[in-house]
């Protein structure tokens, strides 16, 4: 679908500055990465370079948009003639979905003339910002959950529908086994879960008749949700007496009975020995009711009793972000690579310049990530000893030996052409796991992670020193 005019305003303005400026075709490097982890945590996941993929892939101006362009009386009939005819034809390299990745690393790098780079800014990181909190969002939780599992039933908290969908992707890719969303299980080929709601029950005249109604109609999907009006005294005992009544006596399963509100530990707790009591010890327990990845943990930790968990609205409706950004890092003068910075009063937001790479180190022993360094692209790095060197505090050091080296980030476009082959989104689910598995536990852990290393190169650091300093300079001529 073609999607080009997801794009902000100024973009276009900025294009058309370039365009008037004649330099339509002068070559921009743009970097997409981000500043801090979500919720506090240690590590991120990142996500969004399907939807990437389409955008650019459909990257055109239709007649309508540019009539709709001329319709602002913002644009030049010359600009607007220039765009009709404007392809995608550069560049893209990006970690492929699933990766763990670290703030100030280069996720997503785009090289292409001006204006096509400029207009692609909103969409890539509206793209980016969201699957990655999603993917990393789902990944806490099914962490913290170890081998129970988790559904994603948050469709209806998401925001808006296409949002629903992704989250539903993402979320499966970050180690939930499936979705409540039907739309997303048909279109992602994604297992398609889910029980009942309070209203089947709150419709009936009473608890017994609905629980009855809803086992004939789903004799082999029996999941009743036993808390609309009291758990234990009510719910799970009119679960167990419909089951005897009618689906023993029919051969039919009780598969499970769900908890959606109280004191989940203590009412699982309860539930499981009623239910053995029954003779209904293979019937499992789910649970749900705004359950986050320290709710689990601590649902664990005390002992509660349960076979699944459903999460929705701390997975695809979380109300943490991920502030992704997109920054100019370099332009092509006279064939050459010219490095370009943001300098700030506010070290922070202070860019990394220059056409960069992400170089991973893997401990050939036990397959952990030993840390990251990001250099220029051009740079080899040595395999045999690296010392990691803190890119502001440079007094903090680690030399590492005995180790393997992976650059990060593919390519995906090559002058205009996909280049990349897509994983399935098991394929993808299974190397996201493999991915998490290379973090060390005092990274993953939820409270107070510890800091991984994303470091600069020697000739990196020096060039943004230096390019720092001339700034500082020039700001003293004025």
């Amino acid at each position: 679908m073609n999607k080009t005019l997801v794009t902000d305003l100024y973009e276009l303005t900025m294009a058309q500055t370039y365009f008037l400026e004649g330099k339509k075709d002068e070559i921009l490097y743009f970097d997409i990465f981000f500043r801090e982890n979500p919720f506090k945590g240690g590590y991120t996941i990142s996500g969004g370079l399907d939807e990437i993929i389409e955008y650019i892939e459909n990257f055109h101006f239709t007649a309508e948009d540019i009539e709709y362009l001329q319709s602002l009386n913002l644009f030049q009939k010359e600009f607007l003639e220039y765009l009709k005819t404007l392809r995608f034809t550069g560049d893209v390299y990006a970690v492929p979905d699933g990766t763990v990745i670290f703030p100030n690393e280069p996720i997503i790098t785009v090289k292409a003339d001006s204006i096509t780079a400029q207009i692609l800014e909103t969409a890539l990181l509206a793209s980016f910002n969201h699957a990655s909190l999603v993917t990393t969002s789902a990944k806490r939780i099914t962490s913290a959950a170890k081998n129970i599992p988790v559904m994603e039933f948050g469709a209806r908290r998401a925001r808006g529908i296409d949002s629903s969908v992704e989250a539903s992707k993402y979320a499966f890719i970050g180690g939930c086994v499936g979705t409540s969303n039907t739309y997303a299980g048909k279109k992602y080929n994604i297992p398609v879960l889910g029980t009942m709601a309070h209203s089947l029950v709150t419709e009936e005249k009473d608890e017994y008749t609905a629980f009855l109604g809803y086992a004939k109609a789903n004799p082999n999907n029996c999941v009743f949700l036993v808390d609309t009006y009291d758990t234990l005294k009510s719910g799970v005992k009119n679960a167990i007496k419909v089951a005897k009544d009618y689906l023993t006596p029919n051969n039919l399963p009780f598969k499970g009975i769900r908890i959606d509100s109280g004191d989940l530990a203590y009412l699982s707790k309860e539930a499981r020995k009623l239910l053995d009591a029954s003779g209904y010890k293979e019937t499992t327990i789910c649970l749900s009711n705004s359950l986050d990845e320290f709710t689990i943990k601590d649902l664990i930790e005390q002992g509660a009793s349960f076979n699944s968990l459903g999460v929705g609205d701390n997975i695809a409706a979380s109300k943490e972000r991920l502030g992704g950004v997109y920054k100019l890092v370099a332009v092509t003068k006279n064939n050459e690579i010219s490095p370009r910075m943001k300098v700030s009063d506010n070290p922070f937001k202070t860019t990394t310049p220059g056409f960069k790479k992400t170089i991973r180190f893997y401990d050939k022993e036990t397959g952990y990530a030993l840390g990251d360094v990001v250099a220029l692209r051009e740079e080899i790095i040595n395999e045999e000893q690296y010392t990691l060197v803190d890119s502001t505090e440079t007094w903090k050091k680690k030399t590492i030996s005995n180790y393997i080296i992976r650059e990060l980030q593919v390519p995906v476009f090559i002058k205009g052409q996909k280049v990349y082959q897509t994983p399935s989104i098991t394929e993808k689910q299974a190397y996201c796991q493999k991915e998490y598995d290379t973090l060390y536990p005092e990274v993953t852990r939820l409270l107070n992670p510890h800091e991984y290393y994303v470091d600069l190169s020697d000739k990196l650091r020096e060039l943004k020193e230096n390019m720092i300093i001339a700034s500082r300079k020039e700001e003293e001529i004025i």
